[in-house]
């Protein structure tokens, strides 16, 4: 049995254009004579994977970046434009809500279906069917039609029957976000169980958490391309911070050292390097922030400097008046502040460094700057900080 289960090579899939019904018919044309593909538009081009039995992969990008039309196409729902793709396995797919499913039937004829179309006879039916009815929960729905389900019944049916099959490859899009917090929780658990018994997984979402939780390397698509491949955490790092300098990108853009205003920031170096980009950092090392302020009446400013989480969530905030620290004159009306964070306690993510130059007094702000930060490393712990702790076992709790 081959060790690689998933192997693309070149893959790429193209659309005719057909917009209006002159483009139908140039599109059976070239269909019928085979003509050329210049009113074709391209979803996906040039995709080359390898996923091993036993590996976790999760494909991660913006709406319409070709994910789904990736996993159509591993699956076998639509046939490439261009290269190729062979599994060497059997394939659990949960793509879309209902897919499979006949809305007129009840949940226990589709089961039946779903089970006859993975090749259960009668017998293994039998067998299985308590443990699909179980996992599914969805009580005496499970006799009604499927037009009568939710949206989230739906999918606890289908990745039921998943879930029973234990297939070589589960194949997963976003569908599992439509169910409620305690199925999530479960399908969560069996798909650890899944892969610390072997399996191999393709998760496509846009929880970044789920797919460092579940997935060990990950696969960036932007614009039907191949934008990074890799460890999921720096993958999933990487599109975060990307995704911090297209919203940054966005914001008006900042009049010049604010001319006019008492107090105005003249340039923020972030480890030495005052540039946009966002700095990378590992967790545990150490943060530099070195701040330049223009003060119009050569008076001594107040310099804040706050940290945020990516959603703006305030996680630390000190000032030069706070610590009494009194910034450096390097300039007529110039004036230069450092601080520096050792052992930075903050847990993998993207975050934004905010400095804030005020008055004398340290009442009134009069400029900001926004630069971002991407915390580096592998951690599953919840929150903002690392805090310092230590487990105590039965006998030091009790004592």
């Amino acid at each position: 049995m081959s060790d690689v289960l998933v192997k693309a090579h070149d893959l790429g899939k193209a659309w005719p254009k057909v917009h209006r019904s002159s483009d139908r018919l140039r599109a059976l044309g070239r269909l019928l004579f085979r003509g050329n593909d210049r009113d074709r538009v391209s979803v996906l081009q040039g995709v080359n994977l390898e996923i091993r039995r036993g590996e976790s992969l999760g494909l991660i990008g913006e709406n319409g970046a070709g994910k789904s039309t990736l996993l159509k196409l591993i699956t076998g729902v639509l046939t490439p434009t261009t290269g190729s793709v062979r599994v060497n396995g059997e394939i659990g797919a949960l793509l879309e809500l209902g897919a499979g499913f006949h809305p007129e039937y009840s949940g226990r004829d589709n089961v039946a279906m779903a089970a006859a179309l993975h090749g259960l006879d009668g017998t293994e039916l039998r067998e299985k069917l308590p443990e699909i009815i179980a996992f599914a929960d969805i009580g005496h729905y499970i006799d009604e039609p499927v037009k009568h389900y939710s949206s989230g019944m739906v999918v606890r049916l289908g990745f039921a029957v998943i879930a029973a099959l234990k297939p070589d490859l589960l194949v997963t899009d976003e569908v599992l976000a439509v169910g409620d917090e305690s199925f999530q929780k479960k399908c969560v658990k069996w798909i650890e169980d899944y892969l610390a018994n072997g399996g191999t997984l393709i998760l496509v979402s846009h929880s970044m958490y789920h797919v460092q939780k579940l997935c060990r390397h990950a696969c960036w698509l932007r614009g039907g391309e191949v934008a990074m491949y890799g460890d999921v955490f720096d993958v999933t790092q990487s599109y975060l911070a990307w995704h911090e300098r297209k919203s940054a990108a966005m914001q008006p853009a900042r009049a010049d050292a604010q001319s006019g205003v008492e107090f105005a920031l003249l340039g923020v170096a972030i480890n030495d390097d005052e540039s946009e980009t966002p700095a990378l950092l590992e967790m545990g090392g150490t943060l530099r922030i070195r701040v330049r302020v223009r003060s119009r009446e050569d008076r001594v400013p107040c310099v804040m400097i706050g940290i945020v989480r990516a959603d703006g969530t305030p996680v630390y905030g000190v000032s030069t008046e706070i610590d009494g620290m009194v910034p450096q004159r390097s300039a007529d009306g110039e004036y230069v502040c450092s601080i520096e964070f050792r052992d930075l306690a903050l847990l993998p993510g993207s975050y934004g460094i905010r400095i804030h130059p005020m008055d004398t007094e340290g009442v009134r702000v009069f400029d900001t700057i926004e630069r971002s930060i991407v915390m580096r490393g592998a951690s599953r712990e919840f929150g903002l900080v690392r805090l310092a702790h230590r487990w105590q076992d039965s006998t030091e709790a009790g004592a």
